[in-house]
Parts: structure tokens; sequence; C-alpha cells
């Protein structure tokens, strides 16, 4: 490489064809800039592409008429030369139209006039009076010219405004000792030039309508700008968002609206009026009492949140003031709305949304610690406050944060580091939209060097001693969003403690009053409870005290996002109180970020987990995310988890331990089951078969250890405990009992007396320890399927069952044997009587028409009685429409019919039976997989009752928060509607009857 080359490229020039072009333009000789052109190379060298600067300012010199001025002014104009050569390397579109347009190079000079107010010049370029009432308002100027004509006239105007407004902008980075212009400052003239154009656009329509009717004018009409242009901070390449409001809203009117989008489509950006009341389904222009009647009748949350940036920018400026007065008071009373908080989270989530997942990282404008991130959080932090404090209704994002932060709603020095991350941001996308004068809010990709190299000098940033420009960009990304991502702690909840402890002096200090207004607005039902238990965790000195100062914020944005944060703070107080004594529960929390996250969910969802915890806290240590490699821990193997419970057990010598012990590995089972299921992590199958199993595993210690304590020798029977209903399918829930029978069998030359008393001794014991009074859920062991029911004796030995089934037995026990499995005790008994019961479960001719009628009458009974008084039959799980019991009822039916001939259909599976019915063709595949979604939509549901609640519950929540927790428990969104949930519960429901009343009722 020569040296010349060398040199050139020091400077960013690369092109072959550079040295050529400069010596050319009479800049560079030999290896060394010309005479009087040092400063303009390095004016060049600095702008952010040399090379498409140098070529520009080439085709400009060519173009340009007074080709020795310009170069004078370069050499001499130091604000020229830095406005000039940086506006050539930044922007191809402003670029080509200074090559268009030559001679506007002189409005960069330093010595250029003023340029005046941006919207005389638009309206003078279409030939409207400045000085005349505005356009839309009676007696307003209208433009001379139209069509095609005032298009380009409006458009070349409007770029040449843009061209001075960027040259000014960029000019520190040709020329570091020009001033740069603050992000804010190029936004409101942005706002103020689009302003412009609209005014101008108007009167181009006001003097075309005049030409199509004949001299008849429209009436008034007023633009009010939405969005970024209404808040004064626009970029260079966005959609401008108004609303018009016309007296009359005639077809007169309309069409002048219709022209403004037009016209201002056309010459300068896009228009959009989408923002009006009902959208694009909506009438284009309405009359002031209409906006008015709309906003008070119909309007959600979301659109007085946008009108908070309204703001009359052309037409009838009396129209435009009366809709603004008209509809102020609105905006800051929308934090009262019932569905306030239902309304944001839905804006919130309509924004995530629109991220394309392969942008995500790269997204300025949407992306996590994004602009509209910080824009939404001011927004939502001036509705919840600007209700009472009129120092924050600044339609400006910036002017807010500052009202905020002195205002003691956000901390100063959280409000100035939110600012600084919020203008860098904004200058990344002003250069980005600049390059091509075309709309974007997205980072050159990673592997893009160049065009991160040139985004970096554009935003004058530099080499630091450690990093290239592309890596600084890169750092300071990066750390600007992180700063941005903390927004909701900063701005949202860490204030809300200040309110009610001690806390460091840079924290904004909310009144009390503030900060229930804060927490009502973020979806607690009673804030003054809610700081009452924040006061009780932050208060003291001590250690916990100032670690839960550091976890609630984010603890409280988690909540926030559940069904009940009200009940999930008093958990998660109750939780912390209970284990205040525990050393690794903070740490936790604080240290496994999922560990919180998950645990706010859980305690915001259900009554039942808190109640759990404060009894088996270790059962925190699951909620971790797994280690490469590893199984979540909270989807063990239930036959793991059984023959650890059993061992366990097995070690207790005293019977009364025993149980103690059975009893708390249930509890930790049962609740790593629960957050389990919540979390998405178990299906229901998987859940209703741990639970069993853990049922079956407690039975079998508990039997075990009250043998060996009431056996001073041999045993004299043997027990076999025979599960049934939901226990022996393997389908428990959280709120079932369990169905058993038990049978002993003789042993050692003992008789059955002997036998039936030992063994009655034995299940009674059994069933008293386990039924014994606790905080945990109930552990009954239900015995009322045995023959003779409660009359009948508790115990029988296996020939006294043979003989009852063969003499006695109806319908209803050759129905409930269908679910009987040997659950503990001897294994080899319990084998023996379901090989004895089989033939009555499963008779080898099926059943004749007569019990087929019984039973259908029976259910049909059992439909009519035992639904509880003023249930409802469509959202009843157990005995509702398409409910538990009307499927169970129809497979059941199905196997005493056919069992007997197919013996696949031997299973005391409800899902296996479907599943072996259908492949044996006793039912369509359709009308399997309804019955099977009935099932499992009902199973579900019935234990997410549970869940929710703490308590047995069979009956679906109508409305309110248990609904809400409720259907997240399904796994609905937690701000979404609950009704969707009912409807698809009542819809299954629905579809799964209509089999059931096809096949087992044959209708």
């Amino acid at each position: 490489m020569t040296r010349t080359g060398t040199s050139l490229a020091r400077l960013g020039l690369t092109e072959p064809w550079a040295e050529a072009t400069l010596g050319e333009l009479g800049w560079w000789v030999g290896d060394k800039p010309a005479d009087g052109a040092a400063e303009i190379m390095w004016a060049l060298a600095r702008s952010p592409d040399p090379d498409l600067a140098l070529r520009t300012v080439e085709r400009l010199v060519q173009s340009a008429s007074d080709r020795s001025a310009l170069d004078d002014a370069l050499r001499s104009d130091a604000g020229l030369r830095g406005r000039l050569l940086a506006l050539l390397g930044s922007s191809t579109a402003l670029g080509d139209h200074l090559v268009t347009h030559p001679d506007r190079w002189h409005r960069l000079a330093s010595d250029a006039p003023d340029g005046g107010d941006p919207c005389a010049a638009l309206l003078s370029a279409v030939g409207a009076d400045p000085a005349a009432p505005p356009a839309g308002a009676p007696g307003g100027s209208a433009a001379t010219l139209s069509g095609a004509e005032a298009i380009s006239a409006l458009r070349t105007a409007y770029r040449d405004e843009l061209l001075v407004l960027a040259a000014a902008d960029l000019g520190a980075v040709g020329e570091p000792e020009l001033p740069v212009l603050p992000v804010e400052d190029v936004a409101a003239q942005l706002a103020d030039l689009a302003a412009a154009a609209l005014q101008a656009a108007l009167a181009v329509a006001v003097g075309e309508a005049g030409d199509a009717a004949s001299g008849e004018q429209a009436g008034r009409l007023a633009i009010i700008a939405m969005g970024k242009t209404g808040g004064h901070e626009l970029n260079y390449v966005s959609d401008v968002d108004v609303v018009f409001v016309a007296e009359p809203a005639d077809q007169a009117t309309t069409r002048l609206a219709s022209r403004v989008i037009r016209i201002a489509g056309e010459a300068c950006f896009q228009v959009d009026a989408n923002l009006r009341p009902e959208g694009r389904q909506g009438a284009l222009v309405r009359t002031l009492d209409g906006h008015v009647s709309y906003y008070k009748r119909w309007a959600k949350t979301w659109e007085f949140q946008a009108l908070l940036k309204a703001r009359p920018v052309a037409g009838d400026p009396e129209l435009g003031a009366a809709y603004a007065e008209a509809v102020a008071p609105m905006v800051w009373n929308a934090v009262a709305r019932d569905d306030f908080v239902a309304d944001v989270q839905a804006m919130r989530r309509r924004v995530e949304e629109h991220i394309r997942p392969d942008h995500a990282e790269r997204e300025i404008k949407l992306g996590p610690g994004g602009l509209r991130d910080v824009e939404f959080a001011v927004q939502l932090l001036q509705l919840v406050h600007g209700r009472t404090d009129e120092s924050l209704r600044s339609p400006s994002t910036l002017d807010a944060l500052a009202a905020l932060a002195d205002g003691g709603y956000v901390g100063r020095e959280d409000g100035a580091n939110l600012a600084a991350s919020y203008r860098f941001l904004r200058l990344l996308e002003h250069r980005l939209q600049l390059q091509r004068m075309r709309r974007t809010h997205l980072l050159p990709a990673s592997d893009d060097t160049d065009a991160q190299r040139w985004l970096a000098r554009a935003a004058r940033l530099r080499p630091d001693g450690r990093h290239l420009v592309v890596g600084v960009l890169v750092a300071e990304w990066m750390r600007n969003v992180r700063r941005v991502r903390r927004l909701h702690e900063k701005l949202f909840y860490r204030p809300l403690l200040s309110a009610v402890s001690r806390m460091s002096a840079d924290t904004a200090r909310l009144s009390e009053a503030a900060a229930a207004a804060r927490l009502g607005a973020l979806g607690w039902a009673s804030p003054e409870g809610a700081l009452g238990h924040l006061r009780a965790l932050t208060s003291g000195v001590s250690r916990a005290a100032s670690i839960q100062q550091t976890l609630l914020p984010v603890l409280l944005d988690e909540l926030a996002r559940s069904p009940d944060p009200d009940r999930g703070l008093l958990a998660y107080r109750r939780v912390s109180e209970a284990l205040a004594t525990t050393p690794w529960y903070l740490r936790l929390l604080r240290d496994e970020g999922q560990v919180a996250q998950r645990l706010m969910r859980l305690l915001g969802t259900s009554a039942l987990i808190p109640d759990l915890l404060v009894r088996a806290p270790e059962v925190l240590r699951l909620l971790a995310a797994p280690t490469a490699g590893q199984a979540d821990e909270l989807a063990r193997d239930p036959a793991e988890v059984a023959a650890s419970l059993r061992a366990t057990v097995a070690r207790q010598k005293d019977p009364d331990g025993a149980a103690a012990t059975a009893r708390s590995m249930r509890r930790h089972e049962l609740l790593r089951v629960a957050c389990a299921d919540l979390l998405g992590v178990l299906p229901a199958v998987e859940v209703c078969a741990a639970l069993s199993s853990v049922w079956a595993a407690v039975l079998q210690a508990t039997l075990d250890s009250v043998e060996r304590a009431i056996s001073e020798g041999p045993a004299p029977a043997r027990i076999a405990v025979i599960g049934m209903g939901r226990l022996g399918g393997m389908e428990l829930g959280y709120s079932s009992d369990a169905d058993v029978m038990f049978v002993c069998e003789a042993v050692d030359g003992a008789s059955d007396h002997d036998a039936v008393r030992y063994a009655t001794t034995v299940a009674e014991t059994v069933r008293r320890r386990l039924a014994s009074p606790s905080p945990d859920p109930a552990l009954v062991v239900d015995a009322d399927l045995r023959p003779e029911g409660r009359s009948g004796a508790l115990v029988r030995t296996l020939g006294s069952y043979r003989e009852y089934y063969s003499r006695w037995s109806h319908a209803w026990e050759a129905q409930a044997l269908l679910r009987a499995s040997a659950v503990a005790g001897d294994a080899d008994l319990g084998r023996r009587f379901l090989e004895m019961v089989d033939p009555i479960r499963y008779p080898a001719d099926g059943i004749d028409a007569a019990t087929v009628t019984e039973i259908r009458r029976i259910k049909a009974r059992v439909d009519a009685e035992r639904l509880p008084r003023g249930a409802d039959r469509t959202t009843h799980t157990k005995l509702g429409l398409g409910g538990l019991a009307d499927v169970e009822w129809t497979v059941q039916l199905l196997q005493l019919q056919h069992a007997g001939d197919i013996p696949e259909l031997r299973t005391t599976s409800t899902l296996e039976g479907l599943q072996e019915a259908s492949e044996a063709g006793l039912l369509t595949a359709e009308d399997a997989a309804e019955l099977t979604a009935g099932w499992t939509m009902a199973t579900r549901a019935r234990n997410a009752v549970m869940l929710v609640k703490g308590k047995p519950g069979d009956q679906l929540p109508r409305s309110g928060r248990e609904l809400a927790a409720v259907a997240v428990a399904m796994g609905y969104p937690p701000d979404g509607d609950p009704g969707v949930f009912l409807d698809d519960y009542r819809r299954t429901g629905r579809r799964t009857r209509a089999v059931v009343e096809r096949v087992f009722y044959g209708w």
C-alpha cells in the first residue's frame, strides 16, 4: 500500500477513486491536503461515512452554479464545513435532495439568514397567506396551488426545512466546536415542522375543496396531534397520529380531512387517524360533542392514555382549544376506572406482541429496555399521580419525567439516569432514520460492522481506549438497555417502600396517600392493607429488612401481574414471618431470580400453597431453575417419591411418629405437585397420578407402622387395601378422599374371627391416625363403598367378599368395582381379590337391557338430587353438564357392556378406557376426543378451584378475582379476560354432554 493510500485510509477514505476525486476538488495534492483544505479533510474524516460524504459533495459541486463560492465557504466557514459534510455522510436521502437543489447549501452557512417560521415557509410554498386566519377556520387561508403542483411544492419546502434542521443536529459530528443540539430540541422542532406541514396540507385541501364545490366552503375543522407529534417529541420519519374534530361533521368536512391525509402523505409523511374513537371502524370526523360523548361512555383506558399527548396543531384554533379543554379532565380521572389495570396490562401485551422474535434484541423502540418501556412507564405514573398533581400534566416524556423527579414520585438520580438513557436511545433512532429517511427502529445486525461503525460515528461516539468505536456502541447500548429494564423497580415499586420504611436519601419519597394511589392503580384492591404489609416487612434496621427492601420492588412487580396481588402480598408476609429464622430463605429469593418470580406467581394465585409452604419451606429450593442436563425437581418420578416416603416412615419405631412423618412427607409432595401444576410443569394426568401415588404410599407406610406397633407376635391375618373410585383409578385430585375397602385373610391357623378382629383394629387405627386434626389438608380414608356401606363390616375376609358379591351385590357395586385396584398391604392378597371380582365387574355376557336402564336411572337421579341448590349446572365440575360424572359413567357403562369380550377395556383409568373404547370401535375417534377433553378440562378446573380457594369445591367461581385466579391456574394469561376461560369451559362441556347423551343415554 502506498503512503498516499495509507494517509487517506487513516482519514476513513478507503475507496480507490477517493484520491482522484479529492484532487479534482482541489483538496488533496500528492500525499497531503492542499493549501487551505486541511480543515476540510479533517471535517470529512469526522463524517460518519467519509466516502459517502466525498461522493455526494462531488455531485453537489458539479451541480452547483456557484462552485467557487461553495469551495471558498467550505475553506473558511467551520460551521458550514461541519454541518454539510456530517450531513452528507449521514443521509443519502437529504444528500440527494441537496444535489437536486444545489442552491440550498447557502442555508447551511454560518451567515445564512434565519429561516424564520417553518409554518410560514410551508404555507407560502403552496400559495397560502401566512398572515390570514388558519385554514379550517371561518375565512381561513386557502392555497393557490393544487394537485400535483401543490404536493411537489410542499414536498420540496418540507425537505428544505428538514435539511436545515438535520444539518444543525449533525453539525457537532463534523466540527466538534459547533454546539450540540439536544435530542429533545430536535424532536420538538420536528413536531413543529409536522404541525406546519399539516397546516399547509389543510390549506391545499381547503383550496381544492373550494374549487370542487364552486366556491362553497366546508365547515370548521381542527386537527389534533396525538402521539409523538402531540408530545413535541417526533422522529425524523414517523407516522403522524391525528384526530379530526369538525363543526359540522358532515360529508364536506370528512372530504376535507381525507384530502389532508392524502396530501400530507404524498408530500411529507403518513398521517394515521386510527387513534380516533372506534379506530378504523369509526367516523373519520366527529363533532366536539360526538367526541366527548364517546369518551364519556365507551372509551377504554388506553384511549385516555393516548389523549394525554393530544394537542391542537392545525385548523380552527378555537375548536381545537375547546377539544383540548373538554377531554383533559377525563384523561386525569381515568385512573379511577374499574378496568384501569386490565386495560394497562392489555396495552403492555399489545406492545410486546409487535416485536418480531428475531428483532427483539435489536429493537430500539419496542424491545426490552427500549423507548416504549420508558414512555409507557412515565405515562402510567402521570395517570396515577397527575390526577392530584397538575405539575405532572406534560405531554413530553422528558418534561414529565423531570416533573416526576421534582415531585418526589421518582428518585432524582433514577430520573436523571432514565432520561439520559432515553436521550441516547432517541439519538440512535434519529440517526438510523436519517440515513435513508425511512421509518426504522432496528439496530444494525451484530455481523454488520460497517453499519455499526457508521451509526457509532453518527452518534458522536469515539474509541475509549478499551474498545474500538463499534465496541463502544455495543457497550453503551447494553448499558442503557439494562438500565431501562429496571424501570419498573425504579419507577413503580421502590418509591412505595419509602413511604413505609427508612431508605436512602436518593430514593423518591412518596406520601402514604400517593403510595396508596399507586398501589391501587397497579392492581391492589386494598392499598392501605398492602402498605401495612410493606411496613411490616421492611421495618427496622436488621439484615432481613435490608434484603426485603432490595427484593420487594422486584417481587411487587411480579405480584402485580398475578390474579390477586392483595392475597399474594399477605401470603408473602406470612411466609416471610414464618421463615424469619430460616437463614437461607431470603438469600435464596435474592440470588435465584426464578425462585422469586415463581413464588410470587404461586402466592398471587393460590390460597393452598402458602398454607403448605410455611410447614414445608424446603420445597422453595425446588423452584430454582434446573442445572444443565438435569430434570426439573418439581417433576419427580412418583414411584421414586413413594419409595422414599415408605423407607423414611419405616425408620420410625413409634407409630405416632410414623404417622406424623407420613403426613409431613405427604405435605411436602402435595406442595411440590401443586407448584408444578400451577407452573405448568406437570400435565393434569401426571398431577392426578402423582397425588394418587403419594396417597397410596402414605396408606402403605401407615399400615406398616400400625401393624408393627400392635402385633406382639406373628400377625393372625394378612391385610390388603383396595383402592376404589379416583384412588383406584390413580385419578385423585387435591380435594379427593381415599375411597378404599379392607380385605383380610387368616394365616398360621388363625380363625377368620380373629383375623377380622385384628384387621379391623389395624384399619380403624390407620383411619384414626390419618384423620387426626392437623393444619394440613385432611387425609380421609373413606370405606363407604364396602358391602352394605356404612352398615357393613369395615373389614371382611376374601371368602366373605366372594359370598357377598355372588349373592347380594347390585349393579352399582359392580360399577364401583370397575375402579378397584390394590394400593397397599399384602400384594398377593390384593391380586387375588381383584381376580375374584373380575367376573363381577367384567361380566362375560355383558349386562342386560334392564341393568342398563337401571344404571341410566341411577345416573339421572344423581344428576337431579345431588347437585347443590343454586349450583350452575354448566360450570359444576363434578355433576355439571359434561363434567366428571358424565364422562366416567359413560366409560363405565361401556366397560360393563363389553369388557367381558374385550380384555383391553379392563382398566381402572378413565382416559385409558376411552382410548381402548375408541380402538375397539365402541366410540368414534371424535367422540373419544370430546369425552377426553371434557374429563381433562373438568379435572383441571376442579383441581384449580382447590388450589385457588384452599378448600374443596366443585363449582367454578362466577366472577371476580377467584375466577381470574382459576383461569390463571388453568394456564390462561394473567392479564386476559377470565370470561374466555368460562366460555371455553362451557363450550367443552356442551360438546362432551352431547356425546354422553348419545352414547350413555342412547338419545
